[in-house]
């Protein structure tokens, strides 16, 4: 699939771009903006779901908190990050993001470049299999570590 050129315009609050919802083993993804370049997507974590530990072999990722609070496995240490904190996760570090607060988190995240994750994300809309997610994804150089022995 390749990505059109990003156009000029708004994405309306609360909606994702061309009317797109995705959902991630629970979590609602919105697609925000789309090119070559970048990938903007929000999220809603619901309490206890979670992106078990990857990592993203060709992009940077970040994610800017609206409200809420996450955990993270971040290049393997556990760290903590709330409403107005932006987390930064380059290329090849292993990290993880869980929502153990009891409350929903809402969140921006952002790549760069695109790369395939858009295409990934459409592809593992509503598939309900963990493992099998975990599959696809190898085919988009999202890696998921082993659980730790």
């Amino acid at each position: 699939m390749s990505i059109p050129p990003m156009s000029a315009g708004i994405t309306p609050a609360g909606e994702g771009e061309n009317g797109i919802v995705w959902n991630i083993l629970g979590q609602t993804y919105k697609p925000k903006q789309c090119s070559a370049d970048s990938f903007a997507f929000d999220t809603l974590f619901p309490p206890g779901t979670f992106v078990p530990p990857h990592i993203h072999t060709d992009q940077d990722e970040f994610i800017y908190i609206h409200d809420g609070k996450f955990e993270l496995f971040l290049d393997g240490q556990t760290k903590f990050a709330s409403t107005g904190d932006l987390i930064r996760m380059p290329m090849g570090i292993p990290h993880g993001i869980f929502n153990k607060s009891g409350s929903p988190v809402k969140a921006l995240f952002w790549v760069a470049p695109a790369k395939g994750l858009y295409e990934l994300f459409t592809r593992i809309h509503n598939v309900a299999d963990p493992a099998e997610v975990v599959r696809i994804a190898s085919e988009y150089n999202v890696n998921f570590l082993p659980p730790p022995g």
